[in-house]
Order: C-alpha cells, then sequence, then structure tokens
C-alpha cells in the first residue's frame, strides 16, 4: 500500500498543496477556535502531508513538527516553511512515529485517518507521544451510520483514489477515543458541499478509473467532516 500511496501523491501533490494554500486562512482560524492553543505548546501533526495543520497552527504554537510518509508532498510542505521558523518536517509512519513517550502537549491529525489500514495504530501512536494531560486534535470525514450509505460513501472515495481505505464512522472514532482512555473535551461537525470533476481531478482520477468513479458517485456529494478535541488525563 505504502508504494501505491507514493505513486498517487507523487503525482497530485502539487495539486493537494495549492489546494491547501486556497484554504490556509480558513483553516487557521477554525484551528485556532476550536484548539485555542496557548501559544507555549511543542504540537505534533502526524500525516501532515504538505503541512495543512502545522501551518494552521504555527503562529500560535511554540514548535510544530510534521510527520508523513511521502517525500513528494513533505517536498511541498518545505517550500512553504518561509515565515515558519518553528516548522520542522521528518518522514516517517503515522503508525510508528519516532518519538518519545510525552514528546508534544498537542498532537494532531488531519484528514489521514481514511488514507490508513490500521487508524487504531495511529490513534494510540498519537496518544504514546502526548504528556499526560496534553490535548489531542482529530479531524476527517467520516461515514454514515447507516452501513449501507457508509458502502457507498467508501466504494466512491476507493474508486476515486485508492490509497483511500474507509472512513470511519462518528462512533467508531468515539470508541477508539474511549478505548485510548482519551476524555472527549469537544465535537463538532460540518458540511463540505464537493464539486464532483474537481474532486476527481484532485486524486489524480482519469480515463476508465474516471469512468467507474461517475458511475457511483452521489448525485450531490455532500462530505461531513468530524472535529475532535481530546484530553490525555
Amino acid at each position: 500500500m505504502h508504494d501505491a500511496m507514493r505513486e498517487r501523491f507523487a503525482k497530485i501533490a502539487d495539486r493537494v498543496a495549492a489546494l491547501q494554500d486556497e484554504r490556509a486562512a480558513d483553516l487557521e482560524q477554525k484551528v485556532v477556535r476550536f484548539v485555542a492553543p496557548s501559544g507555549d505548546e511543542r504540537a505534533l501533526d502526524a500525516g501532515t502531508g504538505s503541512g495543512a495543520l502545522a501551518f494552521a497552527l504555527a503562529p500560535h504554537v511554540r514548535e510544530v513538527v510534521g510527520v508523513d510518509l511521502m517525500p513528494e508532498l513533505l517536498a511541498e510542505a518545505t517550500k512553504r516553511t518561509e515565515g515558519f521558523p518553528n516548522v520542522t518536517f521528518v518522514e516517517g509512519d503515522a503508525t510508528k512515529l519516532p518519538f518519545e513517550y510525552g514528546s508534544f502537549d498537542l498532537a494532531g491529525t488531519l484528514r489521514t485517518f481514511h488514507h490508513l489500514e490500521r487508524p487504531e495504530l495511529a490513534m494510540a501512536e498519537l496518544v504514546r507521544v502526548t504528556r499526560i494531560g496534553g490535548r489531542l486534535l482529530v479531524a476527517d470525514q467520516i461515514a454514515p451510520v447507516d452501513p449501507l450509505a457508509a458502502f457507498e460513501l467508501n466504494r466512491f472515495e476507493r474508486t476515486r483514489d485508492p490509497t483511500y481505505t474507509r472512513a470511519l464512522a462518528d462512533i467508531d472514532l468515539r470508541q477508539l477515543f474511549e478505548s485510548n482512555g482519551l476524555v472527549l473535551l469537544c465535537a463538532e461537525y460540518e458540511q463540505e458541499e464537493r464539486e464532483l470533476d474537481a474532486y476527481l481531478d484532485l486524486a489524480g482520477c482519469e480515463g476508465e478509473e474516471r469512468d467507474r468513479a461517475h458511475n457511483v458517485a452521489p448525485p450531490v456529494y455532500m462530505a461531513e467532516m468530524g472535529w475532535y478535541l481530546l484530553k490525555k488525563p
């Protein structure tokens, strides 16, 4: 899967980064309002991609470390570090983070879990590297509770992007949090309308793959994002 992910993201890294640039101001505003950082945290962005969450946090914390497996995405992130002296990027696996226990005051991940075969491992790693009393941010697309609707969503997303594994339902995420002993501080949900052809372009979905994606796409795609702020007691 790692080879397939690298091939896919190498192809679309510049598109992902360009969309990130367009959304940067809105994301920063959302993150600051939701997380309310104190300004003194050492923060982690696991599965950073081209650095969206890292750059949103950077002006509001002491230090940010972004970790991702894909060097092409990290290259795009590194291009954007001018003006962010407190941000560094490291190549690494979100399910096997290269940090000691309790290394961070704040650990987050944005739009990452749905790309992982074992999101529970990434969750456990986020908890491990967060200090006692520290906080965690998880933000990702969530699946409908109805199994058939979830199946149809995940079938479309995997057709569009083979690196997509599955979106978890809200109840699944909450069980992940509970099984790791986390305290849920707050949760928010938001709808994102996704224009189909632009969304397929973003994933580099072309040719027969694109035709198949059109055939299983919802008539109007309203994706739901879940935002969760947690504490490690």
